[in-house]
């Protein structure tokens, strides 16, 4: 119990941090929504980016994270000297990797169809690189248990990025037109998007900086013996984390190619943006693994670890369950987060914020296969989840749009996750309170079809009358996990031990 109450301190310090960053960033989302509109494709430009980013970073850092994290608390391993390995051999990798990129930029920039802004390309090479060297040092934040600094450092990139933009994108723009010589030397409004990359730069490369002490410890002496045995560990991670972020990401990619017409890209930014709403899923399974991660590696030689895993798993659930129709009730409010031209891609909300449930239970169930050492279970079943998505995109996007793109996530997690269920209770089975998470299910699949059901007409009824189903919920948590009873008990043994 001690070490649940543990996972759930450093979940809510990463759980804040996570959900706060997000809520920040958010402040970018109306931002160049309300400044690029969605005929112009630039914030399809801005999804199409990130997502190659979002894959390149796992390719880099190649599962060095969970690979630090187990080599660290296995017997026999010095964590020292796993430390060195990791991050001498990842930022080995990230350097290659900005060599070739500015050596193949003359071809590569016009393959992917930015030949008249490579900037867009190398610059972020440069950002995804840095994110690759700073994962490993976050990670070593999370295994020394410094969820402080670790929010510090996250918050001083968030802080600075969303001030920059503010400047770059709202006031210089509003200055520039009344003094268009003077500002004219810090900004130049043809730039247009690319300041939203430029920016990204500079506050990845100040960040980096402020890791000056986690770097200094760290001695520059690779031990190769060690890197062969983490390497035969991890390169089933890497399979796995490709294939895992191509589910996230690869609809976002493969758009612009199969969906080539002049308002493809256009198409693109509406269904980025909408996904930006149903993100507060990503928000709450990154906080969980954040903690998580540490925690079941620590945990894994305990007696009852199986049913700490279970437990976590089935709070888990709930709490993105409540997540889910907490969006989906104030819909009509959160979608002000993005500009008036990107709402009809609302309706894909729902969808992804169900699929990133999945892809939550996935990440939970797919413990079994790292603590026995089956890494390569977690390739396979990625690779097909992925097939499915793509060959969904394939088959469906240039008869439904991004709606394909969106079904596709869904039905690829599912399968994934379901897969990982079965297979884990051949070699690591635990026994999960399954009928208790499906009454949770059941219940909201229930509010939430009786809120898309009935429509009063009027926004705010509508949030008052999805609010109310979902106090139902609330109740029926309440009353069924007998939380006041637990929070009374709770109370009256912190009082006795004062």
């Amino acid at each position: 119990m001690a070490n649940l109450k543990s996972l759930a301190k450093d979940t809510v310090i990463y759980g804040m941090t996570g959900m706060l960053g997000r809520f920040l960033n958010y402040l970018l989302v109306p931002l160049y929504t309300a400044k690029i509109s969605a005929s112009s494709g630039g914030y399809g430009i801005i999804t199409n980016i990130y997502a190659y980013t979002a894959l390149i970073i796992i390719i880099l850092t190649f599962g060095m994270e969970t690979t630090f994290f187990r080599f660290s608390n296995k017997e026999g391993e010095n964590p020292k000297a796993v430390l060195n390995t990791s991050f001498i051999s990842v930022t080995a990798v990230s350097a290659i990797f900005v060599l070739l990129v500015f050596l193949l930029l003359p071809w590569l920039a016009p393959a992917m169809d930015y030949g008249d802004h490579p900037s867009y390309i190398w610059v972020m090479a440069i950002v995804v690189a840095l994110d690759a060297i700073q994962s490993i040092l976050y990670a070593y934040l999370r295994y020394q248990h410094k969820p402080i600094k670790f929010a510090a450092l996250k918050f001083s990139f968030i802080i600075l990025n969303i001030a920059l933009n503010l400047i770059y994108f709202l006031l210089l723009p509003w200055l520039y037109e009344k003094y268009p010589t003077a500002i004219g030397t810090i900004y130049d409004p043809s730039i247009g998007v690319g300041y939203a990359f430029y920016l990204n730069l500079v506050c990845t490369g100040l960040v980096t900086l402020l890791f000056w002490k986690e770097i200094k410890s760290i001695e520059f002496k690779l031990d190769r013996q060690l890197l062969k045995r983490m390497l035969e560990y991890t390169w089933p991670l890497l399979v796995l984390g490709v294939v895992g972020i191509l589910n996230q990401t690869a609809d976002k990619i493969l758009y612009p190619f199969i969906d080539d017409s002049a308002n493809g890209r256009a198409q693109l930014g509406i269904y980025g943006a909408a996904c930006k709403i149903a993100m507060i899923m990503a928000i709450i399974t990154n906080a969980f693994r954040w903690a998580y991660e540490p925690f079941v590696f620590g945990k894994s030689r305990d007696k009852d670890n199986r049913e700490a895993y279970a437990a976590a798993m089935k709070y888990f659930i709930i709490f993105t369950l409540l997540a889910f129709l907490m969006v989906v009730a104030w819909i009509d409010v959160l979608k002000y987060l993005i500009g008036r031209d990107y709402w009809e891609g609302l309706k894909v909300v729902p969808i992804v914020m169900a699929a990133e449930i999945m892809m939550g239970v996935y990440f939970n169930l797919s413990f079994w296969y790292k603590l026995v050492d089956k890494t390569i279970w977690g390739a396979w079943f990625s690779l097909i989840g992925c097939a499915i998505l793509v060959a969904i995109n394939f088959l469906f996007v240039p008869h439904f749009g991004y709606m394909a793109c969106a079904w596709g996530g869904f039905v690829g997690y599912g399968v994934t996750m379901v897969l990982c269920y079965f297979v884990g209770r051949k070699y690591y089975p635990i026994d999960y309170p399954l009928k208790e998470i499906g009454f949770y299910v059941g219940l909201t699949a229930v509010l939430y079809t009786a809120s898309v059901l009935v429509d009063w007409g009027n926004s705010i009824d509508n949030v008052i009358y999805r609010t109310l189903l979902l106090m139902v919920f609330v109740v029926v948590l309440m009353k069924k996990e007998n939380v006041m009873a637990k929070v009374i008990e709770f109370k009256r043994r912190r009082s006795k031990s004062a």
